[in-house]
Formats: C-alpha cells, structure tokens, sequence
C-alpha cells in the first residue's frame, strides 16, 4: 500500500523530539531528536526477524509501527495511531526545514496531548480498551535456563538449579526451560535426546513446590525440520529468518491449527502451565487477523489459567492476548549489541526498550524487560539491575545458581522478592 501524507506539522528543529514505536518485541523503540533518523537493521534478514517484514523505512527519518507521537518542541504533541489490533500502519515522518511530514500507509487516528509521556499513557489507555484488556494478572517469579546454558541444556542442568533455588531459598515460583528440550525447532513432539519425559522433568518441578515452565516457538520451523519436511503447506513461502545455522519459515497458524491445538495438548497435559512463546512475529507474516486466531487458540488449549508470556511478538497486534510480553531484544552479558544493530541481543537494546515501551506495562500486560542476569562477566550489570528493578513487572532471572557471586545472590534475592504490581509505573523515560 502507498503512503499518504496525513499532516505536515511546524516544528521547532533543534528542540522536536519523535516517538517511534517499533513492529514487535525485538524492534528499536524510543524517542528521537527530530533531525535524526531512527536506527535500522544491519544485516538484510534482520528486516524479516526483527523489525517490520515487508515494510523497510526509508533512507532518513522515521517509521513507526501502528504509533508515532511526535513533540514539536513548542509545546504541542501530536500522536498519530492505529485504532485496531489487525489494522497497524506503518506511519512516517521527515522533517523538511522546519515542517515535519507525516505519511501512513493505511488509516491512523491523530490525537493532541500537554507531553510526550500523557500521549502514550492516553493511547495505551485507548488501545487497551479497544482490545477488550480488563484484567492484568499478578505474575509470577521464574527461573530460565536460556541465558546460562542457552541449546546446551540438559535435564540435569534443570535438576542442579531446582536444588540450588530450593537450597538458597529463593523465591521463584517458575522452572521454565527453554530453548534446547526440543529435537528441532517446530518439532515440539519429539524432544531432544537430552530430555526425554517432559511429563516426569513437569512431576520433578511441581514436587519441588513450583510450576513447570516451557518455551516454545509455535509459529516457527528450522528448514530442516520434520515439520517443514512433511507440511510444506503449512508454511509461509518466504523465509521468515535465519537462526539456528539454516534458514528458517513461519507456520501458518490457520493451517496448522490442528497440528499447533495437539502440540499444546501434549505440554498441557505434561503438566506445563507457563508458556513462553517466542519467535510470534513468524505467525503474523501474512495477516494479524490469523495471527490473533491462532494465539487465541492456544489460550484455549492452555486454558485461562495458564501463563502466557509472548516474545518476539508484533506488539499491539498482540494486546488482549497474552499475560506478559518481552517489549525488548534480548538480553546479553556484554553491553554494546553485534554489528551495532540494537534490535539484537544486548544490555544497550534492552535498556532502549524497556524505558521507552514502560507505558506498556498494566495497561496492555505484564512487562517483560528480559531476564536478570547477575553473575560475574556480565558487562555493566548493576545499570542492567537498576533497570530490571525500575521497570521490570515481570522478573524472571537466568544464570546458573552456582554461578552467582554475593552481589549477584544478594541482587537476585532483592529483585524476586519485590515484584511490582501490574499497575502503570509512576516514571516514564520514553
């Protein structure tokens, strides 16, 4: 679709500031001085995995996915806005002397606010009702074993940690695995050789007085998967990224909604009631309408009182629909993101994000800032800390126990035993 001009807005150059809201959980989100251009992907495939599929901003300026609010640095603040979770426009801005024009490629609304900060709590205000969020849910403390042993879990890494959280007394209600339980990624039937019965890994956690947790990328399958080999049509054409050394596709969730309603039975049945769902914005390739269908009907499966926690998920077409979200990239012992690309893993993306999607939190959901990391070697990670504490409402953490020096033991107790409520926070930092 072609963009449109919807405004043209006199601004103060050297004083305007412009709010780009990116398409999904891993995509740059924050203000901006209005004479600048937003970040952009590095490398070409990271246009598909973690910003817009389709959509590439332009060489200068900026391009905000379904929200771009922009302070004119006069005292006026416009917001421009989708009004529906399956219809998000991309909206542009550029600035021309002292005009700045904005363009959308389909439908926005414009609403004026006194600051940058009350135009996005008043959207996300806006949104949330639109989407029918009522109820934000007290979430749960957990324990992730991705950022310790990342693919190279095994059963008895998970084993070691139940005992060390249960040895140091640590309140975690949570035992998620993650990444690695799996044979291939989209082939959830058949664990990997390291893990076997999911169902007696669930029985060890719940006896231990906490609740099994899985991550799962349901919309996703490696090009080499049983599931790709034997359902090519199931899959979206063009690849949805590339990861796990090959190529990979989104799953259709229209499709394979048999397939995706009896892979959640399994794990539910299991004796799983957290979820962490990854990689969502492979479901959304084709239409946010099959992709809302497809998420809800894993609710149904889970049922309402399971945990869902969404990751790598196109934001507002996600809202009503999960209990938290990851609103940034991941998370990293070094600070600075490879390639520069602050989309990928880092403490500096992170951080980006975290401040500038905190309006997010008990409005939309849960905010997931990403896991505290807190032993030695992690780069920087009292600011990480602060971070997590300020504005995380979700606090999970993920280095093995037995790696934790004082700080990081001392640290990971305080953050676990204050967890916010799922209200809006008090500070913005867009």
């Amino acid at each position: 679709m072609a963009f449109v001009e919807v405004a043209r807005l006199f601004v103060d150059p050297k004083r305007a500031r412009v709010y780009e809201h990116g398409w999904q959980s891993w995509s740059p989100t924050t203000a901006y001085p209005a004479t600048s251009t937003s970040h952009r992907p590095v490398a070409a495939h990271s246009l598909t995995q973690n910003y817009r599929p389709g959509r590439p901003a332009p060489a200068e300026g900026f391009q905000g996915e379904g929200l771009l609010v922009v302070d004119s640095g006069d005292g006026r603040v416009v917001s421009f806005e989708a009004g529906s979770p399956v219809s998000v426009p991309s909206i542009r801005a550029r600035l021309d002397g002292d005009v700045l024009i904005v363009s959308a490629d389909d439908l926005v609304r414009s609403q004026g606010a006194d600051d940058m900060a009350s135009a996005l709590t008043d959207f996300g205000d806006r949104f949330a009702a639109t989407c029918g969020v009522e109820y934000i849910r007290q979430p749960p403390t957990a324990w992730c074993s991705w950022y310790q042993y990342y693919r190279r879990v095994t059963v008895d890494d998970v084993h070691r940690n139940v005992d060390a959280i249960g040895e140091a007394d640590l309140p975690v209600d949570v035992i998620q695995i993650d990444d690695g339980w799996q044979s291939a990624v989209g082939d959830w039937l058949s664990p990997s050789e390291r893990f076997g019965s999911l169902s007696r890994i669930a029985e060890r956690i719940r006896e231990s007085g906490r609740r099994p947790g899985i991550w799962v990328a349901p919309f996703l399958a490696s090009a080499t998967s049983e599931l790709a080999r034997r359902h090519p049509e199931w899959l979206y054409p063009d690849r949805a990224g590339h990861n796990w050394g090959g190529d990979t596709f989104g799953v259709n969730p229209d499709a394979a909604a048999d397939h995706l309603a009896t892979v959640f039975t399994m794990l539910r049945d299991a004796g799983f009631d957290y979820f962490k769902l990854d990689f969502l914005y492979a479901g959304a390739l084709d239409s946010l309408t099959d992709y809302r269908s497809g998420l809800a009907a894993i609710r149904d499966v889970v049922g309402a009182d399971a945990y869902l926690l969404g990751c790598g998920a196109p934001i507002l077409g996600s809202v009503g629909l999960v209990d938290a979200m990851r609103v940034g990239p991941d998370i990293a012992p070094s600070y600075e993101p490879p390639g520069g690309d602050l989309s990928q893993p880092s403490q500096a993306g992170a951080i980006l994000n975290t401040r500038g999607r905190a309006w997010q939190h008990g409005r939309f959901w849960v905010n997931d800032p990403d896991c505290l990391i807190a032993r030695p070697g992690v780069e920087r990670r009292a600011e990480w800390a602060a971070t997590v504490e300020a504005f995380g409402g979700l606090r999970s953490i993920s280095d093995g126990i037995d790696e934790l020096d004082e700080w990081g033991l001392t640290t990971t107790r305080r953050l676990l035993a204050d967890v916010p409520a799922p209200l809006p926070f008090d500070e913005l930092l867009a």
